[in-house]
């Protein structure tokens, strides 16, 4: 008996080797542009105003 193989993380259906963890190249790009398109996001700390206005213009430090 061979081991049931992981479900694809977006349709749920059986993986394959080429496309592992995902069961296809269209539910691997569907993930990808979820990532891509903010669809998923990592938890973090809340930000204050003004280091959110310097993030969306690519600053690390307070302008002067």
């Amino acid at each position: 008996m061979s081991p049931k193989a992981p479900a694809c993380p977006v349709c749920g259906e059986p993986s394959v080797a080429q496309t592992r963890p995902f069961c296809s190249p269209a539910c691997r790009d569907r993930d990808l542009l979820q990532w891509l398109g903010e669809g998923y996001r990592v938890p973090g700390q809340q930000t204050d105003e003004a280091s959110q206005k310097n993030a969306n213009y690519g600053l690390d430090s307070e302008p002067d």
